[in-house]
């Protein structure tokens, strides 16, 4: 199934996607008798989507009539992979890690899905890209799993992107987190596709798009760590939680400028997309 956290009427609610449109889940507690939090990160930690169902006497809200949001505004943890792809690390002249090159972001550097990314002024950082990405989010609190056991404890996936203040970054790698947590420096989704609609998420392509042309394409099989081992290595050194997310690396960022519009899409997971201003 697709879920969705929509603004409605000055009111914010979890949704079912369906070809109809959305279905507010307060509406199908209401028809169908089921008690699933309106809230889509509730959702997740108490383990209650397999309630969400479509009914033909549900009434579907059109895309139009809503406004997509991230899924939830702070998520337990937000942990990032650098130079996953050869591909990235070849574009930045950079050495891809033998282990996941992974960083955690902060809640606050997050913006609204279709929102507005606000460059840095130009003393601070004069060269930003944006990355688009796949997505990982934990289903299940998680410490010391097995390959065996990741398939179990991954809520879904989801598209993301992630921004880099490269000449930041180009100063000292040590100034990474610093580079990567500026103000509307991060968004995921809006859509939450669950584990079970992706036969194989080794086979999904992950697409960066700057101004309606496709800036990097590449398959995760190609990941020097597929998402998976990701979860796998992560749960090692530390407990994960519900609603934790893993944005697993891109293929090669687009640099971008104000009045540039960029956009994430990932088929079969959703397309995330904002515009750029100084």
């Amino acid at each position: 199934m697709k879920l969705v956290r929509f603004e409605y009427k000055t009111h914010r609610h979890a949704g079912l996607v369906t070809s109809r449109g959305v279905l507010p889940v307060a509406e199908i507690n209401a028809r169908l008798g089921t008690h699933v939090p309106d809230d889509l990160l509730e959702i997740i930690q108490t383990g209650t989507a397999y309630q969400l169902r479509d009914s033909a006497d549900i009434e579907a809200l059109p895309w139009s009539e809503i406004t997509p949001l991230v899924p939830y505004d702070v998520p337990p943890k937000i942990w990032c992979i650098g130079l996953n792809y050869r591909t990235h690390a070849d574009d930045i002249n950079a050495v891809q890690p033998e282990e996941p090159g992974s960083f955690m972001k902060p809640a606050s550097c997050m913006f609204q899905p279709g929102g507005t990314i606000h460059l840095p002024p130009a003393h601070v950082s004069n060269d930003v890209d944006a990355e688009g990405e796949l997505g990982v989010v934990i289903g299940k609190r998680c410490k010391g799993i097995t390959r065996d056991e990741v398939d179990s404890v991954i809520f879904g996936y989801t598209t993301t992107l992630d921004l880099t203040a490269l000449d930041v970054l180009s100063r000292n790698p040590r100034y990474l987190t610093r580079a990567k947590s500026m103000d509307t420096f991060f968004s995921f989704g809006p859509v939450i596709v669950t584990a079970d609609e992706i036969p194989d998420v080794n086979q999904l392509e992950v697409i960066t798009e700057l101004n309606g042309s496709i800036c990097s394409r590449d398959f995760v099989h190609h990941m020097r760590h597929v998402p998976h081992e990701l979860v796998r290595f992560h749960a090692e050194f530390m407990t994960l939680h519900p609603g934790d997310l893993i944005s697993t690396g891109c293929p090669k960022g687009a640099r971008i400028k104000a009045g540039d519009r960029v956009r994430a899409r990932i088929e079969g997971v959703g397309t995330l997309e904002a515009s750029v201003s100084a």
